[in-house]
């Protein structure tokens, strides 16, 4: 294993509220062709203690990924090598993952009033999926991204607008004949012995608008799969498919969390209205056992900087938190009550992550909009008060985070194309920096939930991660007859590979989470394997596979746009993240989503 870079990453300790943080070493900053050693150098203006990323060092190179590193082990050990905190020469290896995606947009935090921004130039809203390579060149993790390709992106001509809204949401309690198609004999015609049985396929059966419909979900609670498109969210049975129940919306379905309540309610973002202006401002709380429609209300604005053109939503415990630009609200699931609102102070949440722990990403008023200043927390989901502030060097931006607990975050420094990987610890300081092999690739993919006044923080799938380990996917390797690819395990405690595990051959493999303490995987579908469900071992080795796909529907399953996969209870199950159509006939024929089981 080459030995990686040492940088210091970006760092910061945990700090009562309203205190600054006392910053450790400064983030060396990668340069544009994915995280290189940056040459010492300091941004002018920088408060002491805080890091700022790097001039370029000298190791720049022309070419699309800008900059190759100096080769791996030129500085030893992973940390501290380099001189002093904040301001030292960064340490090479801390590179954040640089994103080379030239044209696309780069996530990024909005910003309150004053603050910098993250989306100058880029497109307003992203349809379908943005799809990332991470590159590790010369010891750091980098970040590519294609995204924005409008000519790949499906999109539906032809079909109405509009369906009749209703003044408020209605359940239709479904007759047990609704849009979930039961798979018949056929699609199990050719199924072998050892494969798994298709239990159902889905057709779309609403009459979309014509560039079509974000799916969200799906999200398995009990026996019921429950997913949300365009004006309705629908629960069907987990066995046959059959539609258990639809609850129609006034208006577009416009934000969903990653997860449910414990006892399967979720709350979901409305649109204010029909026409182009609405605002996706309203929330609704549905009990997703019954499909009943619970409390529903309008996001209180806080001001002429409280942006809710687009809103990300996230779960944690009883608490629904809102985040968007310049502001957040969190309301608590059972009944709507407020809990909190906007923080004191010139940092303000953009979006939540949930789940066991409720973590915050903020954006902060600085001098100068191109050195924007972000900020992580954990918060008291009843309270909203931060149990510790990590905040990053000054132009590095909260991009995703890949787990809650234990807190895995993406960072990015949009402007220079550079991106890197923390873990933090239970007390908000740095646990450690990511930093892969030289050649290793990755991918995680995040879907489409980012637009330019709103992102999601959660939703990617190609990572997982354990108490003590971070789980990643690399890109898949064609230089052969056939794909393949591996994942790697990374030390949280060390940020160092740990081992690396090669899909079967001719296979590639995407973790989706953990599985009572084995990372759970999904073994990718082709023109003629199905795909599958498989597991992995903490300590490495072979996939052992849980469900295999029928390779006699292997063109059906590999057809699904930026699919969404989810296994519970011993079934996995496959749903589109988009449905649209060049006509009316083509969208009624769309595949939605697929069943499978023993």
């Amino acid at each position: 294993m080459t030995q990686p870079p040492s940088q210091q990453p970006p760092q910061g300790s945990p700090q009562p509220p309203g205190q600054p943080p006392q910053m450790p070493a400064a983030p060396p900053t990668a340069q544009p062709g994915y995280g290189y050693p940056q040459a010492p150098g300091q941004e002018p203006g920088q408060a002491p203690g805080y890091g700022y990323p790097q001039q370029p060092g000298p190791y720049s190179q022309p070419g699309p990924y800008a900059q190759q590193p100096g080769p791996y082990g030129q500085q030893p050990g992973p940390y501290g090598q380099q001189p002093g905190p904040y301001g030292q020469p960064p340490q090479p290896g801390y590179g954040y993952p640089q994103q080379q995606y030239p044209g696309a947009p780069v996530p990024g935090g909005p910003v309150g009033p004053g603050g910098g921004s993250a989306f100058k130039g880029k497109p307003a809203v992203i349809i379908g999926a943005a799809v990332a390579a991470l590159l590790v060149i010369g010891g750091g993790v980098f970040l590519a991204t294609s995204g924005g390709d409008d000519d790949k992106k499906p999109v539906a001509h032809g079909s109405a607008d509009d369906q009749k809204a209703t003044a408020s949401p209605s359940v239709n309690e479904g007759d047990g004949n609704g849009d979930g198609r039961a798979g018949d004999d056929d699609l199990n015609a050719g199924r072998k012995a050892g494969e798994a049985k298709v239990l159902w396929l889905q057709k779309n059966d609403v009459d979309l608008p014509r560039n079509g419909s974000d799916v969200y979900g799906p999200w398995v609670v009990g026996d019921t799969v429950v997913k949300g498109m365009y004006r309705a969210i629908s629960g069907y049975s987990a066995a046959d498919g059959k539609q258990k129940w639809t609850l129609k919306l006034p208006a577009d379905l416009c934000s969903a969390p990653a997860q449910t309540t414990t006892d399967g309610k979720i709350v979901i973002g409305v649109k204010n209205g029909t026409t182009d202006k609405a605002d996706c401002a309203d929330l609704q709380m549905i009990d997703l056992n019954t499909g009943k429609a619970g409390w529903k209300k309008s996001i209180k604005q806080n001001g002429i900087w409280d942006m809710m053109s687009d809103i990300s939503l996230a779960i944690s415990g009883d608490t629904v938190a809102v985040g968007r630009t310049g502001n957040s609200n969190a309301y608590r699931v059972s009944d709507g009550k407020d809990l909190f609102g906007k923080q004191s102070g010139n940092c303000q949440p953009y979006a939540f992550a949930g789940g066991t722990k409720l973590i915050a990403a903020s954006s902060c008023r600085t001098a100068d909009v191109d050195k924007p200043q972000n900020q992580i927390q954990e918060l008291d989901p009843v309270t909203g008060k931060p149990k510790w502030t990590y905040r990053p060097a000054v132009g590095w931006e909260v991009d995703r985070v890949y787990s809650a607990s234990p807190l895995v975050v993406s960072l990015t420094q949009s402007e220079k194309k550079k991106w890197s990987i923390l873990a933090i610890k239970e007390n908000g300081t740095l646990r450690s920096q990511l930093v892969g092999d030289k050649g290793d690739k990755f991918a995680p993919d995040c879907g489409s939930a980012f637009a330019i006044f709103g992102k999601s923080l959660q939703g990617c799938v190609g990572v997982a991660a354990d108490a003590n380990t971070f789980y990643m996917a690399t890109t898949a390797d064609s230089s052969g007859t056939a794909r393949t690819n591996k994942v790697v395990a990374f030390d949280l405690n060390t940020g160092k590979p740990k081992w690396k595990a090669a899909a079967p051959a001719e296979r590639t493999m995407t973790p989706l989470g953990m599985e009572s303490g084995n990372v759970l995987l999904y073994l990718e579908a082709s023109y003629n394997k199905g795909g599958g469900i498989a597991t992995l071992a903490p300590t490495g080795g072979s996939p052992r596979v849980l469900l295999q796909h029928p390779a006699s529907t292997s063109q059906i399953e590999s057809s699904f746009y930026n699919p969404k996969i989810v296994y519970a209870g011993g079934r996995s199950f496959i749903a589109s993240g988009r449905v649209s159509a060049t006509n009316d006939k083509e969208e009624l024929e769309t595949k939605t989503m697929m069943a499978f089981g023993k």
